[in-house]
């Protein structure tokens, strides 16, 4: 019986000790991860903290090219910057759905799901700006795509955006394409219809306006919605005249829209910082043509293609017979700083043969 008992003391005090130690291990790489995450978010000493960039990915799911901005971002040890993703409801960044540790947990948690054409695309703006607002030393807010890749280092972008007090976003007058739905007016006016790329950077106070917006958002939600395509049909009511529908896609128009509502143009750089290619003879369904823009697969991953973007120094808005000539600092340069949309593999590949200097 002796023998009993203490063999089952010697079993308790091993399974204690076992317990004591999985206990401490756990402690220990808490730890380690905390200082980790610190070490990124708090680079330098908040008396010292330089104006932020916050780098707003619009997501699906995972980041598909978090590799790429896991260098982009790896050699800047100053603070200035801070990431937010909107992916759909319930998805988290962590060490299995990202290999970057920039992204863990950087998902917003109050997203929603998100449809092309819909006005639930700039619902997630909105939610990405009121999540970077939070932070006192954003004054910069860059939206990406989840194919969005960066052309030149951290260093050049940052300066390239801090150097000037505008917002940079594409917009021109839309004349062609009877988007306009007249229901809109008065609250939105004809005149101030405009129409550009969604990937825009903004200032706090342009952010600071988006998500303050109670007038012209609700307007959208309303009157601005992609016309019906013959395959959802089935599901919905057959329109009587599909040709007399507003083909409105909300993010194409939105903060443009805004901006020239509220009397802000002249704050503003008229031109996306990140590259897009359409190509309006892809398709063979005339309504389709030019909807999506071209997605770079590896074969097209190439020194040249990345050459032909960085070689671009203006853009021709024929609607407005408006050159624009790109500066920075005064002074003629690239016009985009982003280009999107490239597969996985296209990305790995320009990374790996070290075309876009990061």
């Amino acid at each position: 019986m002796k023998r009993r008992a203490s063999q089952g003391r010697w079993g308790r005090k091993m399974v204690l000790i076992l317990m004591l130690c999985f206990c401490i291990g756990s402690l220990v790489m808490l730890q380690k991860q905390y200082i980790r995450v610190l070490d990124l978010e708090t680079a330098s000493p908040p008396d010292n903290q330089k104006p932020r960039i916050a780098f707003l990915f619009i997501a699906r799911n995972r980041l598909p090219l978090d590799m790429v901005w896991d260098a982009f971002f790896r050699g800047e040890k100053e603070g200035r910057f801070l990431i937010y993703v909107h992916s759909r409801p319930g998805f988290v960044l962590n060490r299995v759905t990202t290999s970057s540790l920039y992204f863990h947990g950087r998902q917003v948690n109050n997203s929603i799901q998100v449809d092309w054409g819909e006005s639930s695309m700039l619902e997630a703006e909105r939610i990405l700006l009121r999540n970077a607002l939070m932070d006192p030393f954003n004054e910069r807010f860059v939206f990406l795509s989840d194919s969005c890749i960066p052309l030149y280092n951290f260093s050049y972008t940052y300066d390239y955006i801090m150097s000037t007090p505008t917002s940079f976003i594409d917009s021109f007058a839309d004349t062609k394409e009877g988007r306009y739905n007249p229901r809109m007016n008065p609250i939105i006016p004809v005149y101030n219809w405009r129409k550009g790329s969604q990937w825009a950077v903004l200032i706090r106070k342009h952010a600071e306006v988006v998500i303050n917006d109670h007038a012209v958002f609700p307007e959208f939600q309303k009157h601005c919605r992609r016309r019906s395509l013959p395959e959802f049909w089935r599901d919905h009511p057959i329109p009587a005249d599909a040709s007399k529908e507003h083909n409105c896609i909300p993010d194409e128009h939105y903060v443009q829209t805004l901006i020239a509502q509220k009397g802000f143009e002249g704050e503003i750089t008229r031109r996306s910082l990140t590259h897009t290619s359409w190509d309006l003879s892809s398709s063979r369904d005339r309504q389709r043509r030019g909807w999506h823009p071209v997605t770079y697969k590896l074969s097209d991953a190439t020194p040249s293609l990345i050459k032909s973007i960085k070689d671009i120094d203006n853009i021709y808005y024929e609607t407005e017979y408006r050159r624009e000539w790109c500066t920075s600092r005064g002074r003629p340069s690239t016009c985009f700083l982003f280009a999107r949309k490239f597969t996985r593999s296209a990305a790995l590949r320009l990374l790996n043969m070290s075309i876009l200097a990061i």
